[in-house]
């Protein structure tokens, strides 16, 4: 039979309440939090500790938890925990333990294929029910590029490309199985309509890909497309591409200034902006008053070995650990933006911060050490509320990717005290309103470009070894 009945692609709704993601890392956000005695000792490998958290996020209504990645082993092991699971093989273990949250997953294109990774977040997809979510990153940094036979990173420019014929490809493989494709005849003896699922064959210049996918299409149609990138190539390509925006701004000035820029851009790609979500990352460390919640804070940066913390700063501004002095303001002569080819905005947004407040190294790398650029805040639940009201009511976001200093205590204190206040002034919901993770989000679901286009654009699919005496002129490209 049909699937089609609740899979049908409709209007984007308007934004009627904020969105609230659970940004899980480890044991929690800040540098030192594994040094607390509550954290696991590998809190970075235990499934039980984030099946635990997936259950509180989804108790608090949150939309979604999130899992960053990168292929490389980052900072020190021994100084921090590093170890990290493939995060789409986590999401599949807490799909088991919950029923309603969404499950996204970073995910490079600079360091996979576009068959594998698509067939990745369609099985992940099937596996939660609808709640997947693939978080686009280009991944920079010489150590990554060693551990695929490269001898540094890509040109930043030449990773965005690689990127947008990525998602392309992606897109299409997603729509090479129409909904109704899968019939399940069995009086007939008939699977699944041959005319239903096509190739894709496509030829650019970065990939060739025959298609079509080895899973059938999704209950979303597509993964939910997020990324999290602010440089000028990285607004251009969340604007045209991304539903999801996870960024990092110190200021509602900036957080509207890039709200804006990012809407206009989609529209000038003909795209709703309603269209997209933007979730600035918050850090909030919560107590029962405002004294108290400081005091955990400060207790957080006692705990930063702050020469290791110096090395790991160093190393992102490309200068030397010696150049910085602790109880000094960052040096003058440091790269520009423009020397820089991996994570440009974020480079930025740390310069900027230290230059505006006159920070020492050692004031730096304590307010990074929450949150490595992202906003951190102290205070009581009340105050985290007004914060994360008033930046969605003055336009600067959509709601925040909430990143807890320390796990599972931040996370339990911010859904059992910060969501309350939050659904008591109307602005988030009581209930899951829908299953998927696109229903969370207020998004349609995606069209299918093949099948829900007029017939004489399909090509349909050729079985593996089958003749094909078709020209290359009459095979579509759906690019």
């Amino acid at each position: 039979m049909s699937r089609t009945s609740d899979r049908t692609p409709g209007p984007t709704p308007v934004r009627t309440h904020l969105h609230l993601n659970a940004f899980l890392m480890s044991v929690g956000h800040h540098e030192a939090a594994w040094r607390l005695p509550e954290s696991p000792a590998r809190g970075g490998t235990d499934i039980a500790h984030y099946q635990n958290l997936a259950r509180i996020a989804e108790r608090g209504k949150l939309d979604s938890v999130f899992l960053a990645d990168s292929p490389v082993l980052h900072g020190d092991p021994g100084r921090r925990p590093s170890s990290k699971l493939e995060p789409t093989v986590l999401l599949t273990a807490l799909a088991a333990v919950t029923s309603r949250i969404g499950l996204i997953a970073t995910a490079s294109t600079s360091y996979n294929e576009p068959f594998n990774l698509a067939r990745r977040f369609a099985s992940l997809d099937h596996v939660s029910g609808g709640r997947a979510g693939w978080n686009i990153v280009t991944t920079a940094g010489a150590d990554a590029a060693r551990n695929f036979g490269l001898d540094d990173t890509p040109l930043h420019h030449e990773r965005y490309a690689r990127a947008a014929e990525f998602v392309e490809v992606a897109a299409k493989l997603w729509d090479s199985w129409a909904d109704d494709a899968v019939v399940g005849d069995k009086e007939r003896g008939v699977h699944a309509l041959a005319d239903r699922v096509r190739r894709i064959d496509h030829h650019g210049d970065h990939f060739r890909v025959d298609g079509p996918l080895n899973v059938e299409r999704s209950p979303q149609g597509h993964p939910l497309l997020v990324q999290a990138g602010s440089s000028e190539d990285g607004k251009e390509f969340a604007a045209r591409y991304a539903e999801a925006v996870f960024t990092a701004q110190q200021t509602l000035e900036d957080g509207i200034a890039f709200y804006q820029d990012v809407k206009k851009r989609a529209v000038a790609f003909g795209r709703d902006p309603d269209g997209i979500r933007i979730l600035p990352g918050i850090v909030p460390v919560i107590g029962d008053t405002e004294a108290e919640a400081r005091e955990l804070d400060a207790e957080l940066d006692r705990l930063i070995a702050p020469e290791y913390a110096k090395r790991q700063l160093a190393q992102r501004l490309r200068i030397a650990p010696e150049d910085l002095d602790l109880d000094s303001e960052l040096p003058e002569d440091i790269p520009t933006e423009d020397e820089i080819e991996g994570a440009k905005s974020r480079y930025t947004l740390i310069v900027d911060l230290a230059r505006r407040e006159r920070l020492t190294v050692r004031q730096l790398i304590g307010r990074l050490g929450g949150g490595r650029g992202h906003r951190t805040f102290a205070g009581t639940a009340e105050q985290v509320a007004d914060t994360i009201e008033h930046w969605y009511e003055s336009g600067a976001a959509d709601g925040f990717n909430i990143m807890p200093a320390v796990l599972p205590s931040g996370l339990e204190r911010f859904v059992d005290r910060v969501v309350p206040i939050l659904q008591e002034r109307g602005l988030f919901r009581t209930e899951y309103a829908g299953t998927t993770l696109r229903a969370h989000y207020g998004l349609a679901r995606p069209a299918n470009r093949f099948f829900d286009a007029p017939p004489s654009d399909a090509a349909p699919v050729v079985p593996a070894g089958a003749d094909d005496d078709r020209s290359p002129s009459a095979l579509v490209d759906a690019r």
